[in-house]
């Protein structure tokens, strides 16, 4: 199952807040149609009914069945080069 960095947590958590995102609400992780092995996301007020659900404290990531899949052994990190917002990048799992 994906996992989070403390940096993402406190990022998605930041992001969430910002937006006013409901609580129940976070980050959703789905493959991008257009371009295969490429990722949206989104903040959304709640996941769809078959979403996975990460949690980390207060943060929450929904990600899409067949994402899940796909991410399943990765860690959501920051990325520290992002110069506008946060960037995220995804790591194999330690």
């Amino acid at each position: 199952m994906l996992t989070l960095t403390d940096n993402a947590r406190d990022a998605v958590q930041d992001l969430t807040t910002r937006a006013g995102v409901p609580d129940g609400g976070g980050l959703r992780i789905a493959e991008s149609a257009p371009q295969s092995g490429d990722f949206e996301l989104a903040l959304v007020p709640s996941p769809l009914p078959d979403d996975t659900v990460v949690e980390s404290g207060e943060a929450r990531v929904f990600v899409e069945p067949t994402t899940s899949i796909a991410l399943a052994n990765l860690t959501l990190d920051t990325d520290p080069r992002a110069t506008e917002g946060p960037g995220f990048v995804l790591t194999p799992q330690a």
